[in-house]
């Protein structure tokens, strides 16, 4: 009996290990949800949209090209034509911004409102696995999918949100929800994303995103950002050197 009992414990031991073992790792599953929005590819090309609506009337839609590779982005608004030509650079975890007829580039947040519930940081290509700590709190599901729920934290004060919490689908790893909250843990606005689009890279086919729509928190406030012409395609590292931003 007491043979069969240390044998049954040793067995529970191993299955516990195993289990930890094969738990999914937060900083992963980032990753993986990252390329789907942008983020850890070697270079891409797409248009946005952004279409905000409050009191149940649009605003003025802007329009954006963008570029990006590993670690920086580049959009530049093409409409409407009293912002067009002004773009915005992100390197690492740095913003700048340049309008036709300043004489130099602008140090600007992440976290500025660009349009609408859009963000500056919003609108740049998305490395989570980069700029947040990822904790994996459960799984749940998501409109009959079965989701990890992440919650993540700012490594710094340059990130665009302080804390994330982060549904991303367990079959496809790419990001279906999201809610962004202050410091204080204040609710300040909700996403939810559509991936229509997709790319090839390194021989496999991954969906991309084509469709973000986010909420504000306490007003019915809503944006809707539709993504679109979206490449692979090499890019230098000049395309992103902030000394060239005004040219």
């Amino acid at each position: 009996m007491k043979n069969a009992l240390i044998l049954t414990a040793g067995l529970l031991v191993l299955l516990a290990g195993s289990a930890r073992a094969t738990a999914p790792d937060a900083a992963e599953i980032l990753k993986a949800s990252d390329r789907a929005r942008g983020g850890g590819l070697p270079g891409i090309r797409w248009t946005v949209r952004i279409t905000p609506v409050s009191g149940g009337e649009s605003e003025p839609e802007r329009l954006l090209t963008l570029k990006a590779n590993a670690t920086a982005s580049l959009a530049e608004t093409r409409e409407p034509v009293r912002f067009k030509g002004s773009k915005l650079l992100q390197v690492d975890r740095n913003m700048w911004m340049s309008r036709p007829g300043l004489r130099k580039p602008i140090p600007i947040s992440p976290r500025q409102k660009l349009s609408g519930q859009a963000s500056q940081g919003d609108i740049a290509s998305t490395n989570y696995a980069v700029d947040y700590q990822g904790k994996l709190l459960r799984e749940e599901e998501v409109q009959g999918e079965t989701t990890y729920v992440l919650e993540l934290t700012a490594l710094n004060k340059s990130c665009t949100y302080d804390r994330i919490t982060y549904w991303v689908s367990k079959q496809r790893r790419v990001g279906v929800k999201a809610e962004f909250f202050s410091l204080s843990g204040k609710l300040l606005k909700s996403a939810t994303f559509e991936y229509g689009n997709q790319l090839t890279h390194e021989g496999r086919t991954i969906p991309f995103v084509s469709r973000m729509t986010l909420r504000d928190a306490l007003t019915s406030a809503e944006t809707t950002l539709v993504y679109s012409d979206v490449q692979v395609t090499e890019l230098a590292r000049a395309e992103f050197d902030v000394n060239r931003l005004g040219n």
